[in-house]
């Protein structure tokens, strides 16, 4: 049943993506504009008519073919405004996943002492509920000023947008663990520390990988804008440069790109969730 379930569900993928891909193409052959001679067949691939024009849009077919430029030497160096599309993407990953890391070291220890403390909830709560609400790129200007390096400023900025998801979901998960569970590790005399690994940590997994999820999206998001910002490297600033060079398919193929890294990311986690509700 499962099986069937998932041929039908590909099925219809297929049949929307093939669907979105001739709305595409139609729509680019008519917003075609001027009048110029070139190939048939070069026509059809660059989304254009040989009798009416070019249009402002590239086609599928153009957008396939940069895909195939890129893949095909993905990391090439030819100066500073002139990388490959895979080396971009590395140092956008780099710089993601070292600031989520950071995030993660500080806000799931920090979440468990919310969570299992009162005073800390009622005493940081007030903090937590001002800064959560401020835009991480708002703390760029800050960052720059202060740690003069435009790829540590972007680590900076990733940690402010990852750390709130993470801290408040642990917070949450560790404070709903059944009182029952408690009061039963309290009655055998349980360690502190075996009860937060072995009873409150199983039990809030969940809620800290959701929180986890929800922020490595965040992150991937704003790691775009970010680079954009500062330049330099990474696929925001790629975005950039070609938007200056009026270089639309590049475009297209970068946000195709962000979109399939940011599903690979959270798929990871979606899997490290299953492993950890397994082992419970």
């Amino acid at each position: 049943m499962a099986s069937s379930l998932r041929v039908r569900a590909s099925l219809i993928s297929l049949i929307i993506f093939g669907g979105f891909l001739a709305a595409w193409h139609f729509a680019v052959q008519a917003s075609t504009t001027g009048v110029e001679a070139m190939d048939p067949a070069y026509a059809a691939l660059m989304g254009r008519s040989a009798t009416t024009g070019a249009s402002a849009i590239p086609g599928p077919g153009a957008v396939a073919w940069e895909i195939w430029n890129h893949v095909r030497d993905p990391f090439y160096d030819k100066g500073p405004n002139d990388k490959g599309l895979g080396i971009q993407l590395g140092y956008s990953l780099a710089r993601v996943l070292i600031g989520y890391a950071i995030a993660v070291v500080v806000a799931v220890p920090l979440g468990f002492l919310i969570g299992m403390s009162e005073l800390v909830y009622r005493a940081l709560d007030p903090f937590i509920q001002v800064l959560k609400p401020i835009s991480p790129l708002a703390w760029m200007p800050l960052a720059l000023y202060t740690l003069k390096d435009s790829s540590i400023s972007s680590i900076f900025v990733i940690f402010i947008c990852s750390v709130w998801p993470i801290l408040l979901n642990t917070s949450f998960g560790v404070a709903a663990v059944r009182r029952e569970w408690l009061n039963v590790a309290k009655t055998l005399e349980v360690s502190r520390l075996r009860l937060m690994l072995f009873v409150i940590l199983p039990a809030a997994a969940p809620t800290i990988m959701t929180g986890m999820r929800i922020a490595v999206s965040i992150a991937w998001l704003v790691i775009v804008a970010a680079e954009m910002l500062v330049g330099g490297t990474g696929i925001g600033y790629f975005v950039w440069n070609e938007w200056n060079n009026l270089s639309i398919t590049s475009i297209l193929v970068a946000i195709l790109s962000i979109g399939l890294i940011g599903m690979a990311l959270d798929q990871a986690l979606a899997w490290l969730s299953k492993i950890f509700a397994y082992t419970e």
